[in-house]
């Protein structure tokens, strides 16, 4: 972990386990996550250098209190607002699952789908690529409807790329060469 978003992420994964609260944060975060792909109002709030710090502040309250988050996670959440580094959430995000993962042991795939996958096809990838990688792996699911169909999986340092968007380009080159 390195990087601005790998120091906020293991600051607050060892806050967890200090406070023996990581299931609690994990499980918050996880709702932060899908609050954050479902709301354009919230990506606004997170990204947009208009806000101030204390409408972040308010704002990002506000959101914690609706979603159930944990005390720990909310003030968080509010220390990022403070130092507004909102825009950094979905890499502290990511960054935050990777720990968690190693922490039981597990590898984390990164898998971009064009669609929300359900949780019998999550099942069935996430045993796949066990398979693959020998280890129990972690799913960290990102939405694009950009690819237009199937995934992008990215295990370590493999990459699987069999989404119909690059298909359609290697077909496009294809055709002109």
């Amino acid at each position: 972990m390195t990087g601005l978003s790998g120091r906020y992420a293991r600051a607050l994964f060892d806050l967890a386990i200090e406070r023996g609260q990581l299931d609690q944060v994990a499980a918050s975060l996880a709702s932060l996550k899908d609050a954050l792909a479902q709301s354009a109002d919230l990506k606004s709030l997170t990204n947009s250098p208009m806000v101030s710090r204390s409408e972040a502040g308010s704002g990002i309250a506000a959101v914690a209190a609706s979603l159930g988050l944990d005390a720990l996670t909310g003030n968080f959440l509010g220390v990022l607002a403070e130092n507004r580094r909102l825009a950094a959430l979905p890499a502290i995000l990511r960054d935050f699952e990777s720990l968690v993962a190693a922490r039981k042991g597990e590898v984390t795939a990164h898998v971009t789908a064009a669609h929300a996958l359900t949780p019998d096809q999550q099942a069935a990838l996430a045993a796949k690529l066990k398979a693959t990688a020998g280890r129990d792996v972690a799913l960290a699911i990102t939405v694009d409807p950009e690819i237009l169909g199937g995934l992008v999986v990215r295990l370590g340092s493999k990459m699987i790329d069999s989404s119909l968007k690059t298909r359609l380009s290697a077909l496009g080159q294809a055709l002109t060469a």
